[in-house]
């Protein structure tokens, strides 16, 4: 059997974040098919600090640092007629190191994590091609347009457009294309102009559940000492749905959850939050965290983990961590989505802000309830959300004999 080149956009460690979650999980069990090369890009100097990692899972690496900056991206996009969040990922490197390994290596597949890094796919490669593209990345700058102002809606509305002529073309060229969610997968089908030329499937995300375990994790010792309740969000801070989320529950949740409880704070944990949420820190029952080291004892000191995303795309990683750590999580619909739990029994869901509220402030009063729903989130996502389960297709899918181990794919939409 060949090797694999595996293709990203974002360097696979650390895992630290929604798509680098995914994108480490896939390579370590790519790597575990055969012999694997790598090339990705890095955004910061804790990407490169990662790279001995990296070079010691893959057979050959290339990692690029991305210091294009997202004018210079504009610019091109718009004399070339391709997509912003394409050019912004090109780099004449990496296309010359793509074709020295291909050269060099009896490459069998080549695997294609994010839209962004297709472009770097040969035309003259005749081996198999698997694309994840996780979630519709064209439907998600569609809605940014529609909630947006000029110019800003013109640009997200224009980026819709033409990353949905590239997400069709690379199902096209793929042997099968990947997505989070069945949601995701029906999404991208649904906006096809050719469906019958393009295979899919969805492969969804997992949780490292025994990394996620409330029994080997101490509450943050501000999180203990607060008269409480604690409110927790994580994720990425300069990532527009967090940003519309967190501003959500400063604005519109938390004051009406703090005049039946005085005490309640509002924690805001990830990396690079904007200025717009770092200026809102000291707020009335407010703390903007930033990067921490660790996001568990965060969610171990939670009475609620709350995830009210308007707009979301695929299955939120957030949500499975706060399972995973047995606290009572509330969420959107649309965080949901992917997740096959149940409202009530794992999970609680919301949709408006009064509902939202209403569902907090009875969640608190409930107590015990609550966090018998926390215990069984994670019973259900040690049971049926694991990597190694959500992943078992993987080798068949890249055309390697599957293992004992692996369960039967579903049945492909296909032409």
């Amino acid at each position: 059997m060949g090797d694999i080149l595996f293709l990203a956009h974002r360097m696979p460690f650390p895992p630290d974040r929604g798509d680098k979650i995914r994108s480490h999980h896939l390579l370590k069990a790519l790597a575990g098919l055969a012999p694997v090369h790598v090339g990705c890009f890095g955004d910061t100097d804790n990407d490169f600090a990662h790279e001995h990692e990296l070079a010691e899972l893959a057979r050959s690496h290339c990692l690029l640092r991305r210091s294009k900056s997202m004018v210079r991206a504009g610019i091109e996009a718009l004399a070339t007629r391709r997509p912003v969040s394409e050019t912004a990922f090109y780099d004449p490197k990496l296309a010359d190191w793509v074709e020295q390994t291909l050269l060099d290596h009896p490459v069998q597949t080549i695997f294609v994590f994010s839209g962004q890094v297709g472009q770097y796919i040969p035309h003259s490669f005749k081996g198999r091609v698997v694309v994840d593209l996780c979630d519709v990345d064209s439907a998600k700058f569609e809605a940014y347009a529609k909630e947006g102002r000029f110019p800003r809606s013109w640009i997200d509305a224009r980026e819709g457009d033409l990353l949905s002529n590239v997400e069709e073309r690379l199902g096209q060229r793929s042997d099968v294309t990947l997505f989070v969610s069945e949601a995701e997968e029906a999404l991208f089908r649904s906006r096809l102009a050719e469906p019958e030329r393009s295979s899919t499937i969805a492969l969804r995300n997992g949780i490292d559940t025994q990394f996620f375990d409330p029994s080997y994790v101490e509450p943050h010792a501000d999180l203990a000492a607060s008269s409480g309740p604690n409110f927790v969000f994580t994720g990425q801070m300069d990532y527009a749905p967090n940003i519309g989320a967190a501003l959500r529950v400063m604005d519109r949740l938390l004051p009406e959850i703090r005049a039946a409880h005085p005490d309640a704070t509002f924690h805001l944990v990830g990396r690079a939050p904007v200025s717009e949420l770092t200026k809102r820190d000291g707020d009335p029952g407010v703390r903007v965290w930033g990067e921490v080291p660790d996001v568990r004892p965060f969610l171990a000191g939670a009475d609620i983990v709350l995830a009210p995303l308007e707009i979301a795309r695929g299955v939120q990683n957030k949500v499975l961590e706060a399972m995973a750590m047995a606290r009572p999580v509330l969420l959107s619909p649309e965080a949901a989505t992917g997740i096959d739990a149940v409202d009530g029994e794992h999970f609680a869901v919301a949709q408006s802000d009064r509902a939202l509220i209403d569902r907090a402030l009875a969640m608190l009063a409930e107590g015990p309830a609550s966090l018998q729903m926390a215990v069984a989130a994670r019973r259900y996502v040690v049971e049926h959300q694991g990597w190694e389960a959500m992943l078992a297709p993987l080798a068949e899918l890249c055309g390697y004999p599957p293992s004992k181990a692996a369960t039967p794919t579903k049945k492909r939409n296909a032409a």
